[in-house]
């Protein structure tokens, strides 16, 4: 190994270090061709083995996870190329490098999948944001019940699904960020989870801390589960014990900020023994001949001033508490640009950004940013398992990796569940059709407004209304409901400001007389599902109500006598965009209560972002039932599922509803 020169152009002085550049052979039970990989799956199969396929496996955190649970995985496929290199060495079978966007590609993998009788396909695909336009046209197939034209797209959670469709494995775990439940509509989960519905799978989805099972970083997953023939699933239970940053890198050597070892790839930093349960399994099953080596221990230079800052830093200063001649950043924009880790917490998620910049990740007691075999630690890879490439790549290759531990916990569960099958709850799909049958069939409602036919009926009533008990409520809705548009309330604003002072209203009198007057200056705000809550006074939760009662006009996108047709030309693409509504989920109006009632759990008092919004997607579906259930669910909140003394007997999903009181009252509420 040899360091390169200072560069003269460089006025800190910082060594420029490469290297070691790792090579990695692939397993002694590596195939190279399908039919080889058959026979080596069927070998398997015979000697009682569970296989497992882990599609984008990146350098395989989910599949060292999985055989660690007991599965034998036989086949990844990425495209990275060192992702790959490392995933062909540590895993037998076959590692295919491949855009699995390719239909193709995708073809065949399943194809590979279904012949070698694999038990459990695992993956993590990129899901990306999705035009209005385009999200209708697949929502469009979705309820009309039309397989989508994969070949159309190169969306990689439809490759996913595709795979998933033609190989119909016993178990698909998905595994994502959590940004997947915090896109309003939740698009792309609704779609799966509907979708593997229909093909015969029990569905269960989860936002998960994966510090709870043993991982040490704030770190959170959104993980899909789904068993065929309506099996289900039940959660690993957590660990008992936090793993914090010194519990598992405090055995390390100390070594300074681009420091490489004699030997390159085949150099080591001396070691001396673990401490700590988490340090004795990162060391298990190193070979004795290695028990006194670590290996990839390696990190960047400091640079002279940053060594000076991070020397004044502990894990509680902020970038920007630091003095002004330290700060090569500008400190409005980058208040946490270095951080430093504290050795008795967690560590901040290890992402694959790391690979670029380590200044969120500076060593809890040493003045330098981690090294990669603390990174491969803090992701809970154990010592022995290397990494293609330069250090850079294997920063990538870990910072996008599932931990190896999680996947463990995961394929435990999952190995219980296929054991030991039982049937699962009522799934998505009946739920949602039970609400929307139920709301359709309604003859008064405590929430007239839910089917109005303007969106500013919507918000009038919201504004003068909300919080009204429900027989005055539906008597002063008529009077309301006559305004169909802001200029016709602003016409209307003595009659306005009388309701409002029968009601003992005035404020709210005002403010709608207020919304409705900036509202006729600017018109398009209100069928703008972006812009709509920016107007002041309609709040978040009032702008998304409307949106889902009036969905903004859907024919500029599919025409009614063609519904297959697609849209070609990136102009009309933007049109589109402008014209089709998102059907927000809700996380207000009593909604999360009901949820929290249905599945048991306390949805309501958790993050309402992301567990709560999950409970409410699970109610509502993504099918042609899904806006109505939605609407029938605010409906339940404000009638039958009250915060007291509900009326479980005359609800639609008392069956189904874990929390289900089995004395509730006879006697319904009059609507």
């Amino acid at each position: 190994m040899t360091e390169a020169a200072e560069s003269p152009r460089r006025p800190y002085g910082v060594k420029l270090v490469r290297g070691p550049f790792i090579r990695l052979e692939p397993h002694p039970e590596h195939c190279e061709d399908a039919l080889s990989f058959l026979a080596y799956a069927a070998r398997l199969r015979a000697d009682g083995a569970l296989l497992a396929a882990d599609l984008f496996s990146g350098a395989g955190g989910m599949s060292f996870g999985l055989e660690a649970a007991g599965f034998k995985v036989v086949l990844g496929a990425d495209h990275d190329r060192e992702a790959v290199e490392t995933h062909r060495h540590h895993f037998g079978g076959l590692t295919l490098d491949g855009d699995l966007g390719d239909p193709d590609l995708v073809a065949h993998v399943a194809g590979l999948i279904r012949d070698a009788g694999v038990t459990l396909l695992a993956g993590g695909p990129p899901c990306q944001p999705f035009s209005k336009a385009g999200r209708y046209k697949i929502r469009h197939r979705v309820r009309t019940g039309l397989r989508d034209p994969y070949d159309e797209r190169r969306d990689l959670w439809r490759s996913y699904l595709e795979v998933i469709r033609l190989a119909r494995p016993a178990a698909v775990v998905m595994e994502n960020v959590p940004d997947m439940a915090l896109d309003r509509e939740m698009f792309i989960l609704r779609t799966m989870v509907h979708e593997l519905e229909s093909l015969g799978y029990a569905v269960e989805e989860r936002a998960v801390d994966t510090w709870r099972y043993g991982v040490p970083q704030f770190r959170q997953r959104l993980i899909l589960v789904a068993l065929r023939d309506g099996h289900a699933f039940a959660w690993p239970a957590e660990t008992p014990d936090k793993v914090t940053v010194w519990n598992a890198i405090g055995d390390l050597p100390e070594v300074k900020g681009g420091w490489r070892p004699a030997g390159g790839a085949d150099g080591w930093s001396d070691y001396d023994s673990p401490v700590t349960g988490f340090q004795k399994r990162m060391r298990d099953q190193i070979p004795d001949a290695d028990a006194h080596k670590v290996f990839d221990h390696v990190t960047r230079p400091v640079r002279p001033d940053d060594e000076v800052a991070f020397e004044s830093m502990t894990s509680g200063t902020r970038y920007s508490d630091l003095p002004q001649g330290m700060k090569r950043y500008r400190d409005d924009i980058f208040q946490d640009k270095y951080k430093r880790l504290d050795e008795d917490g967690l560590s901040r998620t290890i992402t694959a950004h790391i690979a670029k910049d380590g200044y969120w990740y500076i060593h809890p007691r040493q003045n330098r940013t981690l090294t990669v075999r603390e990174a491969a630690r803090l992701q809970t890879f154990p010592d022995r398992f290397r990494f293609a490439g330069p250090p850079s790549a294997a920063f990538r290759q870990i910072g996008n990796a599932v931990p190896p531990l999680l996947g463990e916990h995961l394929g435990t569960a999952v190995i219980a569940a296929l054991h030991e099958p039982r049937p699962a709850g009522p799934n998505t799909q009946r739920m949602a059709a039970s609400l929307a049958d139920w709301f359709s069939g309604l003859a008064h409602r405590n929430v007239p407004w839910l089917t109005a036919s303007t969106r500013w009926q919507v918000v009038s009533a919201e504004i003068m209304l909300d919080r009204m008990a429900p027989q005055q409520a539906r008597h002063l809705w008529p009077l309301l409901r006559r305004w169909e548009f802001p200029v016709d309330t602003l016409t209307a604003e003595d009659e306005i400001r009388e309701i409002a002072t029968w009601i003992g209203r005035e404020p709210r009198g005002e403010q709608l007389v207020a919304v409705a007057t900036e509202l006729v200056g600017a018109p398009d705000m209100l069928q703008d599902d972006e812009r709509l809550s920016n107007v002041a006074g309609i709040s978040q939760s009032v702008a998304d109500l409307a949106i889902l009662v009036v969905p903004a006009t859907l024919g500029a996108v599919v025409p009614e006598d063609d519904p297959d047709e697609r849209i070609g030309d990136d102009a009309a693409d933007r049109e589109a965009d402008d014209a089709v509504s998102e059907e927000p989920v809700l996380a207000g109006r009593g909604v999360l209560r009901v949820a929290a009632r249905v599945t048991g759990e306390d949805v309501d008092r958790r993050n309402r972002l992301t567990d709560g919004r999950l409970a409410v997607a699970r109610l509502i579906g993504y099918g042609d039932e899904a806006r109505n259930a939605h609407l029938g669910l605010v409906e339940l909140a404000a009638s039958l599922c009250r915060p007291t003394d509900p009326l479980c007997s005359a609800c639609p999903l008392e069956t189904m509803c874990a929390g289900a009181s089995a004395d509730s009252q006879d006697q319904l509420l009059l609507y």
